[in-house]
């Protein structure tokens, strides 16, 4: 638990005497969210604990409800304009197909603040206090955000990041990957910057949207000056308004006093952020679809490839489940120790209380080579320089694995992607990693645009497999291109016996006269003949020593096997 500790000031209720002192100040410079102050939701026909869980919990059904007429009239002078309906949340979010995929978004977001000083992100399961549910937890010790930024990270399609090094880039992501885990998130933060010190709270509730019929997306936030060691609210229009907001938070959040809320920030530290994703979705067969509970240092999605227990699983699948390849599909921990490319030096990713051990793929690799593709960027016709890291996994040629792993400023966007056609041996057991910057990623950073420098880099990458198949196959037992195959052996047939039985006779005489010096010098012959001639032996059972010899020396594949 961290020293930084902040009094409250208490800001008196709704039907209190509301006395103005001079350290209320208001600040309209502040970018806030349309309609940032929301209104009080008539709530009394509605029981406390059924009406702020949506009826449906699974997400992809979430979203599949009608939209009544918009109440939404402008204000005397106001310009009419567009507004973004609550369902557009959910629609928004579903561009995530993978739940890991929502929660690397988040994990993207610690790792951008290691320049800000974060030394690591934890991610574990918590409790809702209100109802006993499990909730997921973010927490990094970074910059955190002023009110300001807390305002662009909640707010659609606003990025303040602008450094080439940063992962995140269009002011997406938070909203998508939120909305994707659980119904509803509040982000907790605190943040020092020069001669002031701030701590916010804001609320992104789908719950609270929908079920107060509200038809704009309504975020309500508080923001505190900590400057002095206690925590004073910062008003911008007025109290009723900035204690309307904590109301709202207060009835839709985990927290239902103003004192449980403040406790959160005592383990924020003196900057940082902390994030609480609660109402988390479930599947289509109504449980939770992030698994808590297989795994005390993990967290788990269902694989529906397992077999029911006590079914006999074949090594060679059990082998297959066991590679990176195929748990990262259903384990955090297995993905997010190859989510980025280097190394951290000074960060930490602690997955239920257990730092994840980063794994570099290419260290994994057997026969290792580095090759160099310059792509041509065609807007500026520059040239760039990928290094592309190839060899085989040390399973091959017994495992079925393939594919590169292609990041993106250091995130991993496409994980073991088979380039080459399936049912070829062709490039089975060859893994690739390689970083590629000059291509952009899709906004839910599974995969990337396809773009003219996509399609580039996919012949290369065939052309990659091919070339070091042919070099490199040999070394894990497969027959090189280059080198002809082997004879093949023919079955011997009964077409054969009859032909070495009527034949027989007339060579023993001609081979008593061969001499057995010509045993050194005879070339073999191929092996089709040989196989014909194995039953031949049993016929020649009567034939003396030299006669045997003779025929030894006619049919020296003998020696050979």
């Amino acid at each position: 638990m961290s020293n930084y500790l902040v009094d409250v000031v208490e800001i008196p209720s709704d039907d209190e005497e509301i006395v103005a002192n001079d350290s209320i100040r208001q600040n309209n410079s502040l970018l806030q969210l349309e309609a940032s102050e929301p209104p009080k939701p008539d709530v009394s026909v509605v029981p406390e604990l059924k009406k702020q869980k949506l009826e449906c919990r699974s997400f992809w059904k979430a979203g599949s409800y009608e939209i009544g007429p918009s109440s939404f009239v402008p204000a005397h002078g106001e310009l009419e304009h567009a507004r973004v309906h609550p369902k557009f949340l959910h629609s928004n979010a579903t561009s995530h197909k993978w739940a890991f995929g929502a929660i690397a978004e988040l994990l993207d977001n610690a790792v951008d603040e290691i320049h800000n000083g974060a030394t690591f992100v934890k991610v574990d399961k918590i409790l809702n206090v209100k109802d006993n549910s499990p909730a997921l937890l973010f927490q990094d010790d970074g910059g955190g955000m002023d009110p300001e930024g807390i305002r662009k990270c909640m707010s659609l399609g606003y990025s303040s990041k602008t450094s080439n090094n940063t992962i995140g880039q269009y002011g997406n992501g938070f909203k998508t990957s939120t909305m994707r885990l659980g119904a509803d998130v509040i982000v907790l933060s605190r943040s020092t910057r020069p001669g002031k010190a701030t701590q916010s709270v804001g609320l992104l509730s789908y719950s609270f949207l929908r079920l107060t019929g509200q038809d704009d997306v309504i975020v309500p936030m508080v923001d505190f000056d900590i400057s002095k060691h206690w925590a004073e609210p910062i008003i911008y229009s007025s109290l009723d308004d900035w204690t309307s907001n904590m109301n709202t938070i207060l009835e839709w959040s985990p927290f239902a006093t103003k004192e449980e809320l403040m406790m959160q920030f005592e383990d924020v530290g003196s900057h940082g952020t902390k994030i609480i994703i609660y109402n988390l979705w479930l599947n289509d067969e109504g449980i939770y679809e992030l698994n808590f509970d297989d795994d005390n240092e993990d967290i788990k999605l269902k694989d529906e490839t397992i077999q029911a227990s006590g079914s006999k699983v074949h090594k060679r699948t059990l082998e297959l489940q066991s590679h990176i390849s195929y748990r990262l599909r259903y384990s955090l921990r297995a993905y997010s120790s190859i989510l980025y490319l280097k190394k951290f030096k000074n960060f930490k990713i602690l997955l239920r209380g257990k730092p994840v051990e980063q794994l570099h793929i290419a260290d994994e690799l057997n026969y290792k080579e580095v090759v160099t593709y310059k792509p041509q960027l065609a807007a500026t016709s520059a040239e760039v320089t990928v290094k592309t890291t190839i060899g085989f996994i040390k399973q091959a040629p017994d495992l079925n694995v393939s594919g590169f792993n292609v990041y993106h400023k250091n995130r991993l966007i496409r994980p073991f992607w088979k380039v080459v056609r399936d049912g070829s041996s062709v490039g089975n057991g060859v893994v690739g990693v390689l970083e590629a910057n000059f291509i952009e990623p899709a906004h839910d950073k599974q995969d990337f645009e396809r773009s003219s420098l996509y399609i580039k880099l996919e012949s290369r990458l065939k052309s990659m497999v091919n070339d070091y198949w042919k070099s490199h196959c040999h070394f894990v037992g497969f027959q090189r291109r280059d080198q002809p195959p082997p004879p093949k052996i023919r079955k011997f047939s009964r077409n054969d016996d009859h032909a070495i039985r009527s034949s027989t006779s007339g060579a023993q005489e001609g081979l008593l006269n061969q001499p057995v010096a010509e045993l050194a010098a005879r070339p073999r012959r191929n092996y089709q003949e040989d196989a014909s001639a194995v039953q031949s032996i049993i016929d020649l059972s009567a034939v003396n020593t030299n006669q045997m010899l003779s025929f030894f020396d006619s049919h020296s594949f003998l020696f050979i096997l």
